[in-house]
């Protein structure tokens, strides 16, 4: 290959797609994960949707649970969630089955989504008077019939009941960490809620992985911060880091994820590993973990 920066972005793709393709090992049962942090701007929707992208390109078969009303995770998977098309409000307010709202992902073999409508808005108040309504979403993923190896849910940036349905369908919470100031800032909040909801409404929930977004080697800041992270969640973190880039920004523009759009970008490549370590992950030693808590991060 040339050494031009074109002829290396060819290469980076075809390294990119072949890394893809080596395929990894099924889990036994569905992993349900759960992408959480009240934190606007880490980039939760982003990491849903380009790890989701990056299992379903290594042969997994991957659901992504759009449960933010915003939508911006159908947005990027070009998936149509206008008004009148059925989604995951339908399941949660209507009790409508999950197979009837889940779309297939145009781009990528393996990948679904159940798409957000401006309804979900008012779902919060809406299942305030429903029965076992922490426990809605929950229900309707055990009911799902098809054969999935992931099951990845969007959350909005709050703590609501959205959210505590999301945290009670999971087993596993990925919390995406920018690397920026006041990175911390909220996560002891967020772990809190993780603990109360394994307390009183689901014990096998437990937080499985921490990804550090938006990291800028040239910084000291970015690798304090990283540092800091590592200190704090030493088995959790994943090697991999997220770079801040123009590509994975783009990308959603376009309703592709960055493994579409551009194959060979840093970006990609970054996710196509990230993804990769959770899949290799042994969730067998999370289980018994004793997860960091919110003392010393405030």
């Amino acid at each position: 290959m040339d050494d031009t920066p074109i002829g290396r972005a060819a290469q980076q793709a075809v390294e990119a797609m072949h890394r893809a393709g080596e395929g990894l090992p099924r889990p036994a049962q569905t992993r349900v994960m759960v992408v959480a942090n009240q934190k606007g701007g880490v980039g939760k929707t982003t990491t849903t949707v380009n790890l989701a992208a990056s299992l379903a390109l290594h042969g997994a078969r991957v659901l992504v649970v759009d449960l933010d009303p915003q939508g911006n995770a159908s947005t990027a998977l070009g998936i149509d969630h206008h008004a009148e098309v059925p989604s995951i409000y339908d399941v949660l307010v209507e009790s409508k089955p999950l197979s009837e709202v889940v779309q297939p992902v145009r781009d990528v073999e393996g990948l679904f989504c159940a798409p957000a409508t401006i309804d979900l808005a008012g779902a919060e108040i809406e299942l305030v008077s429903l029965v076992a309504r922490e426990s809605r979403l929950q229900r309707a993923v055990s009911a799902y019939e098809q054969p999935l190896d992931y099951i990845l849910i969007d959350c909005p940036p709050s703590l609501g009941l959205l959210t505590v349905n999301a945290l009670v369908a999971s087993t596993e919470v990925i919390i995406p960490i920018q690397c920026e100031y006041y990175a911390l800032e909220g996560l002891g909040q967020l772990l809190r809620n993780v603990d109360l909801v394994k307390g009183h409404l689901n014990p096998a929930l437990h937080v499985s992985t921490i990804l550090l977004t938006m990291y800028d080697g040239r910084t000291r800041l970015a690798s304090q911060v990283a540092d800091e992270v590592r200190g704090h969640f030493q088995n959790e973190v994943l090697r991999t880091n997220i770079p801040r880039s123009v590509r994975i920004s783009e990308a959603p523009s376009y309703g592709q994820t960055v493994l579409t759009y551009d194959p060979g970008s840093s970006g990609a490549l970054s996710y196509l590993e990230a993804a990769r370590e959770i899949a290799l992950r042994n969730t067998e030693a999370h289980q018994n973990h004793q997860h960091s808590t919110a003392e010393g991060i405030q």
